[in-house]
């Protein structure tokens, strides 16, 4: 039997057909906005360099002319807070000296200055060698000199009258540190032993930095100025958002990619909620539409169910008249993003072979379950207004 023919469907065309063309502008829209959220993230996921699956970036607090002065360093609460987030796979303080230290290189190179020392967990440093320990009544000292320290001194060193110094020849230079506290000068050999790309600073075994600042600046305990946090993803939005909020410094560089996705991501999420919004708009003006036609039709569906039909195969029947409507849309749609998506990847990054060009399956089991949803919904309300009528 052609149910259809005893529907009356000769009214109201303008809304049936601008409910197919909003659900069919929605669900590209939502389609769409999934795979470019996707493709974000792939193009944007190792454009910071990573060490072992894990990226490591240094904060500190802001200071402004308001907390010029005041006590900016960590305390214990804040540490925790930054290890309970569930972005920050661990922490780990970076503790400097507190007395002074003067440092010279004896008759080879003529250079004295006033140095800054500090010391971090080894498995925050990059590179480790095995000579890095240090233990009470040692007088060698290993050092760990940042590279960009290094580059900095050969750039002014030719000016001074200075040698400059490769990263095997560093090694070599006999270094002395003049530390000084409340009983006098005591001297240790300084030898580096190993430069460091991650952390800019002059890096000591955790073990001497404690024992100089109890012996030579009577504390105990340091509150650290800076931290050092070890994330899987350095660009991952939430912690910045999270640093942000907490008014924490961090290199903007390291991150930049991590600020662009999460304005691309806002964008594209964005046009998914206005999808998602469009999609039900379109359902309900094509319900607007199946009531108004069931109730013209109020006649013809009772002289069926008069003749022994059941309300249950009615509905089916009815309601399977729109499935092949829904199929097409729905994959009119996928098609639609599954085009944009290889000119997408063909014009714009043909060198590159981080994108796929086909949709990832996730947003074609998206498009699966909005054909299943539009289905179900139109069943369930042809069903409900056939019931109005027995």
């Amino acid at each position: 039997m052609q149910i259809r023919n005893l529907l009356n469907t000769s009214k109201n065309h303008l809304s049936q057909w601008l409910s197919y063309f909003g659900l069919g502008i929605g669900v590209l829209l939502l389609l769409s906005s999934m795979q470019m959220f996707i493709d974000i993230n792939k193009l944007l996921k190792d454009n910071n360099p990573r060490k072992n699956g894990y990226d490591f970036i240094s904060v500190s607090k802001i200071i402004t002319n308001d907390n010029m002065g005041k006590d900016n360093t960590f305390k214990s609460d804040e540490l925790n807070d930054l290890h309970r987030q569930p972005t920050i796979e661990a922490t780990a303080p970076l503790i400097s000296n507190q007395f002074r230290v003067k440092a010279t290189a004896g008759n080879v190179i003529p250079f004295s200055t006033d140095l800054f020392l500090e010391s971090i967990d080894d498995d925050f440093i990059d590179t480790v060698p095995p000579s890095f320990k240090w233990q009470p009544g040692q007088q060698e000292v290993p050092i760990i000199f940042s590279s960009d320290f290094l580059e900095i001194y050969n750039i002014f060193a030719p000016s001074q009258d200075l040698p400059q110094l490769s990263d095997k020849t560093v090694s070599s230079v006999n270094i002395i540190l003049e530390c000084y506290g409340p009983n006098g000068v005591q001297n240790f050999k300084g030898n580096i032993v190993a430069l460091s790309d991650r952390i800019n600073s002059v890096l000591v075994p955790k073990t001497f930095m404690d024992w100089s600042n109890q012996n030579f600046g009577g504390v105990s305990t340091v509150n650290p100025s800076r931290i050092y946090l070890k994330t899987k993803d350095a660009n991952n939005p939430q912690l910045l958002t999270y640093l942000d909020q907490k008014n924490y410094h961090l290199n903007k560089d390291k991150t930049k990619f991590g600020r662009i996705k999460k304005i691309l991501q806002n964008i594209v999420s964005a046009l998914g909620v206005f999808g998602i919004l469009v999609i039900i708009l379109a359902l309900m003006l094509f319900s607007f539409y199946l009531q108004l036609m069931i109730a013209r039709s109020k006649d013809n569906l009772q002289l069926l169910l008069t003749l022994g039909y059941s309300p249950d195969w009615l509905s089916k029947t009815v309601a399977k008249t729109w499935i092949p409507v829904y199929i097409g849309v729905i994959i009119a749609a996928i098609i639609l993003t599954a085009v944009m998506q290889y000119f997408f990847v063909q014009i714009s990054f043909a060198e590159r072979n981080d994108l796929s060009y086909f949709l990832h399956w996730s947003v074609v089991m998206v498009g699966i379950l909005l054909l299943a949803l539009s289905v179900f919904s139109n069943y369930r309300l042809v069903k409900k207004e056939l019931y109005k009528i027995v």
